[in-house]
């Protein structure tokens, strides 16, 4: 058996460290086997010893019991009683030991939606983060279809300049996928004449960085770079947006009133993303709702007198209008002033019509974003504390190694409005979420996972799933007997290299042959609707 080439499997062979840094992400070389020193060539054989070994006892069995976590890197293994009872009378009617399951445990998948730690659970994130965003653009999953009718528009919100870093222009893309772009750059900071910052260092750059050139993002002189302010202002990016909204707001209110229409809001969608140096920017999908004073739950057309371009005006007011000081800081006793960058970018969205921004296109790109962190910057690591802080930090540095230094030094205890810098310096100070939604503007990720649920008990009693069944999720809570765990935490990864190997195999192969499947009815829908040639 051999992973799909299409998604890579989730295996990483080689127990221990991720290249150069400590184990920060639980890979095979946290799971239950011995002597995690082992070279390359005895990790690999002793996996396929392992393999061999599971695949000639039960194996069919045992992949029945761990398939729901079957392409996970690391899953949770959980051990105690399963208990059977009645849903009336709360009467235990049997008890199961994980015992007497094949390893002795459960297996649950991780669930973390980052690619670079679980590319398996990721991606049911990031489909469920697709669908999340695109109901709130088409209906569907509790969201009247109605709202496929509002004005809508995706914006880009970018953070300030904190000082001079190595960039890629490109005036005019002539590429069809700009994540493989190959169009020629303009110079980085071409100047006619070159000036030297008070550290020697030459404020200009005439180089064309291609895309993978590891000099984007890093800044023209690390010792003039604002590193406090950069993990400042991601800090406070959240309340920045959570300002720039209710200015939205107020903006489309005033407009309103002056044309005697009721009053309107705004309901969004928004990912987080991480620029290469550092700076948290936003990609935002912002739906422009009636209020109804009578029932304020309810998703109502706006009244027709406001526009998708009055919502584009006011989100480049709100843009340029909102900006507040952080409290003071002993470094900074004035504060740190707060606001976007100038690099704005607002497009129309409809569903009608030639745009060129489509629901499928902005779906599909917030949910991308929102299974991504740091890496990009060229840092990963899970939460530091006092024992990991210096392989990571150092003022005198790298970039990155100077912006987690400026996380932990201003948010030391004594300096109580920036504690939370310390929390979050492993994400260089944003401690927001990477996807989040106004309340109103689609369904949750709770009803999303208990649609799935639905699907699967469905699967297992061999009956059709219904195509309302999202609507119907009170049939969840209709059984007359529950499954109730009395389960503890008994470690996380796979017991053996080989078992993992196995799992994820069968993951990559099931996920194939759901893939060609797809592909196949896709082909025979279009073949069906095609008009023949001839008769």
């Amino acid at each position: 058996m051999t992973p799909s080439s299409s998604e890579p499997s989730t295996l990483a062979l080689v127990p221990g460290k991720n290249g150069h840094q400590p184990a920060t992400f639980p890979d095979t070389g946290a799971n239950t086997e011995t002597d995690p020193g082992r070279s390359y060539g005895a990790a690999a054989l002793f996996a396929h010893d392992s393999a061999l070994t599971r695949g000639g006892d039960g194996y069919y069995a045992w992949l029945d019991h761990i398939w729901h976590a079957a392409g996970c890197t690391a899953p949770i293994r959980l051990h105690g009683q399963v208990h059977t009872v009645d849903a009336h009378t709360g009467a235990i009617l049997a008890t199961q030991p994980t015992s007497a399951l094949p390893d002795g445990v459960i297996y649950k998948a991780c669930g973390n939606r980052r690619a670079t730690v679980c590319p398996s659970c990721a991606e049911t994130y990031r489909r469920d983060a697709y669908h999340l965003v695109r109901s709130g653009l088409t209906g569907g999953k509790g969201v009247p279809d109605s709202v496929s009718t509002h004005p809508a528009v995706f914006a880009t919100f970018t953070a300030a300049t904190f000082g001079p870093v190595h960039t890629r222009h490109v005036r005019t893309h002539t590429c069809t996928d700009k994540t493989r772009c190959t169009c020629r750059a303009e110079p980085c900071h071409a100047r006619r004449t070159i000036d030297t910052c008070p550290h020697g260092v030459r404020q200009a750059c005439f180089a064309r960085h291609e895309p993978a050139d590891q000099r984007i993002g890093q800044p023209l002189c690390l010792d003039c770079y604002d590193h406090d302010h950069h993990v400042v202002w991601n800090h406070h990016a959240g309340e920045l947006w959570r300002r720039t909204k209710q200015t939205m707001e107020r903006h489309l209110n005033r407009i309103a009133r002056s044309r005697g229409l009721p009053r309107v809001r705004i309901a969004h969608g928004k990912a987080a993303e991480y620029q290469r140096r550092g700076a948290v920017h936003f990609h935002v999908l912002l739906r422009l709702d009636g209020l109804d004073l009578d029932d304020p739950t309810a998703v109502i057309p706006p009244p027709d007198g406001i526009t998708a371009d009055d919502l584009a005006e006011a989100v480049q007011h709100a843009a340029t209008a909102t900006r507040f000081t952080t409290e003071g800081h002993a470094k900074q006793p004035g504060g740190w002033p707060i606001a976007w960058g100038d690099q704005l970018d607002v497009r129309p969205l409809t569903l009608r019509g030639d745009n060129p921004v489509t629901d499928t296109m902005v779906a599909a790109y917030l949910a991308k974003y929102a299974t991504k962190g740091t890496e990009t910057t060229g840092h990963a690591s899970r939460r530091l504390d006092p024992t990991s802080i210096d392989q990571y930090a150092n003022r005198t540095g790298t970039h990155t190694e100077r912006l987690i230094a400026a996380c932990w030094d201003l948010g030391h205890p004594q300096h109580a409005g920036y504690a939370g810098l310390r929390r979050w310096a492993h994400m260089l100070g944003f401690g927001g979420h990477f996807l989040t939604k106004a309340r109103r503007y689609s369904t949750t990720f709770a009803a999303l996972r208990a649609a799935r649920v639905h699907y699967r008990r469905a699967q297992d009693i061999g009956t059709d799933y219904a195509p309302d069944a999202f609507e119907r999720q009170a049939d969840l809570d209709d059984e007359t007997t529950l499954i109730i765990g009395d389960l503890t935490y008994a470690g996380a990864g796979w017991k053996t290299t080989g078992d993992a190997l196995l799992a994820n195999t069968a993951a990559a192969q099931a996920r194939e042959y759901t893939r060609a499947g797809r592909e196949e009815l896709a082909f025979e829908q279009a073949c069906s609707s095609s008009t023949p040639l001839a008769a």
